[in-house]
């Protein structure tokens, strides 16, 4: 299983996602109750070597969540707030109890942050944006 799907598997957990018709990868449209995620590729964070030439490197993925709701008037809008506050609660739920998933040798942190309104379409919709990341250690072992 690649990394993306493990994330996407992961991300269908979440007990608000039934609201999501359909979830995309690298698109999302205007239709209320739909979503995206846009892989923004690996980062090496740090990397250490040992004398034995044994290296471990921390890397990160990154990747822009997109939900897009019906606007609504007054309470709709609060409504949408509230399920993206209560997501990115829940991931770091997930984190600290480590039911998220791993990646790696050892996933050390995950965090869905900087919610927030991203655009809000004439057409009845809104757009809102979490930034996910996910740091996990990987070790490799040169051969003698």
């Amino acid at each position: 299983m690649t990394a993306l799907e493990r994330v996407k598997n992961w991300l269908a957990s979440y007990p608000g996602y039934d609201i999501l018709g359909t979830f995309f990868v690298d698109y999302t449209d205007h239709i209320p109750n739909h979503g995206g995620i846009f892989p923004a590729g690996l980062v090496e964070v740090r990397r250490t070597e040992d004398i034995l030439g044994n290296v471990q490197v921390e890397n990160q993925y990154n990747f822009g969540l997109f939900y897009v709701f019906c606007k609504g008037d007054g309470g709709g809008a609060e409504e949408n707030a509230g399920w993206l506050m209560d997501f990115q609660t829940w991931v770091q739920e997930q984190a600290i109890t480590g039911a998220c998933p791993q990646f790696g040798d050892k996933t050390t942190a995950i965090q869905a942050q900087n919610g927030a309104l991203y655009a809000v379409d004439p057409g009845g919709t809104a757009t809102y944006m979490v930034q996910l990341s996910i740091r996990f250690q990987k070790k490799f072992e040169v051969n003698p």
